[in-house]
């Protein structure tokens, strides 16, 4: 069950569903224009934003963001019409999805190639049903580093950050509100044969979000989490990050010296990313 949310007085979300794997989409409310944050997965899921938006009153967007050129942050834009933004980085791996056909064959080929895997294309079947009008609507506005846009009374910087899980992702990042979207920037690549995060995008990452005063971090599949919370997923990282440097990404080393550090058994998350972390470096 998808629910509609007010973060702050001027950014309101529409929560996750995990099974079509919808993301969170947003809205950051200007007094001249209205941002909306990703696409969606498809045009029921960009309808259902307009509608909630209609519903509490908030007009319609004018502007949109992309995050990242997965299909689900984008296959909602066909609906949509509006003049969007992304990296050039997304652009161009959006051009390559352009020729893509979407029935199972061009699924089961792709995921054969390994270009595809299992998880998007069971989504993507799940989400359209056997009739899948899907079709990629490049970006208006492309850009490299940071993009400031003033939006009236509230300003968005977009931010080209280094990650793992889709090199050329943007953060939103509202400065008068304290709030990051981190679009996806923060999962480990699961696209690869085995999931990582590699030790140099990662510390990458973690220093453009050093620049960044937030009270709260949403990520994209997840919810709007406090600073508080944020930080201690930050601490686990860098711990992650000292651990397999000190022990050439050993897995065993990894896991001995992250349970003395912390004098305490490894949650299961931080085994998961400890995990990742060694499987970047093979």
């Amino acid at each position: 069950m998808q629910h509609f949310k007010q973060l702050t007085s001027r950014i309101w979300y529409q929560t996750p569903v995990s099974e079509t794997d919808r993301p969170i989409l947003a809205v950051v409310r200007g007094e001249k224009h209205q941002l909306m944050i990703d696409a969606g997965n498809s045009s029921a899921h960009a309808a259902l934003f307009l509608e909630e938006m209609k519903k509490h009153n908030l007009g319609s967007p004018d502007l949109l963001a992309l995050t990242h050129w997965h299909w689900d942050h984008i296959f909602g834009m066909k609906h949509l019409g509006l003049p969007s933004i992304a990296t050039k980085q997304t652009i161009e791996r959006m051009k390559e999805m352009q020729p893509y056909a979407w029935t199972d064959g061009a699924l089961q080929e792709r995921m054969d190639q390994g270009i595809e895997i299992p998880f998007c294309a069971d989504a993507i079947k799940l989400e359209f049903g056997s009739t899948r009008d899907i079709e990629v609507v490049l970006p208006t506005i492309g850009f490299e580093g940071q993009l400031d846009l003033d939006l009236g009374g509230v300003h968005c910087q977009l931010i080209e950050v280094e990650n793992d899980h889709s090199p050329g992702s943007l953060l939103v990042y509202i400065p008068e509100e304290r709030v990051v979207f981190l679009g996806d920037a923060m999962y480990a690549d699961i696209f690869s044969p085995k999931s990582n995060y590699t030790v140099e995008r990662t510390t990458r990452l973690l220093a453009a979000l050093d620049r960044l005063d937030a009270d709260y971090y949403i990520w994209s599949h997840g919810e709007a989490m406090p600073k508080s919370e944020f930080e201690e997923e930050i601490k686990m990282l860098r711990r992650a990050i000292r651990v397999t440097e000190a022990t050439g990404g050993r897995l065993k080393d990894m896991r001995t010296l992250y349970a003395e550090e912390t004098g305490r058994p490894l949650t299961e998350d931080e085994t998961e990313t400890l995990i990742y972390f060694a499987n970047g470096t093979k």
